[in-house]
């Protein structure tokens, strides 16, 4: 009575105090089936860009959709559970394919400090973290920063969305990630362009694989 349970999806209070979601939303998320398909949308993105190993996004991002949904409670209002949720889901089906499964460390896209001060954390950690309690790997959190505050990539253009993020970023600790298969973590890729800045500066430490994995596609 005092602290009801409600379906983050629709806001059905019949479903399990463990449960996020009603079954109906749960059947209803965008499973994109992206996994191991070679030259998947998600691998399209950074080809001729970004030497990825292995790329794959769980869920089309559709307005109005149970996914943007979540990933807005996540982003937004504070529901890290959601992130760990999302994360635990990207790893089992990740944990079907052999690529993915030999990965050797799991790094979260950062935000710029001022950001996740403001937001309190970083949203890709925590599905970093879900993915990290499937996979058995581990997540490196201080292995590289944002350099630079970069203003919201929402509204931008995919050329305004590269210059607005590249060199934003800074390995701090290489020493982690040398000679190792690195997951890139972020929570939507639309252009690709923070993913691509990002791991162009995990590339330049030596011997160091990149794979990358988001939560969603636009």
């Amino acid at each position: 009575l005092f602290y009801p349970h409600h379906c983050l999806g629709c806001g059905n209070e019949n479903i399990s105090t463990e449960a996020l979601l009603c079954p109906f939303c749960f059947t209803d998320l965008p499973r994109t089936h992206f996994i191991g398909l070679p030259n998947n949308p998600t691998e399209r993105i950074f080809s001729g860009r970004l030497p990825v190993e292995h790329a794959y996004s769980e869920f089309y991002f559709q307005k109005e959709s149970v996914i943007q949904h979540l990933l807005h409670q996540l982003k937004y209002n504070h529901k890290t559970n959601i992130g760990t949720f999302i994360g635990e889901m990207m790893g089992e089906t990740m944990s079907t394919t052999k690529g993915f499964a030999e990965i050797d460390a799991i790094v979260a896209l950062p935000l710029n400090k001022a950001k996740e001060k403001k937001r309190g954390y970083n949203q890709s950690a925590f599905l970093a973290k879900g993915i990290s309690s499937v996979l058995g790997k581990p997540v490196l959190e201080n292995t590289i920063e944002r350099i630079r505050h970069t203003e919201t990539q929402t509204r931008k253009q995919r050329e305004e969305r590269w210059h607005n993020v590249a060199y934003g970023f800074r390995v701090k600790s290489p020493e982690p990630i040398q000679h190792k298969h690195v997951l890139l973590v972020d929570d939507v890729i639309t252009t690709g362009a923070s993913i691509e800045s990002c791991g162009r500066c995990l590339l330049s430490v030596p011997g160091v694989k990149l794979s990358v994995a988001s939560a969603a596609i636009t």
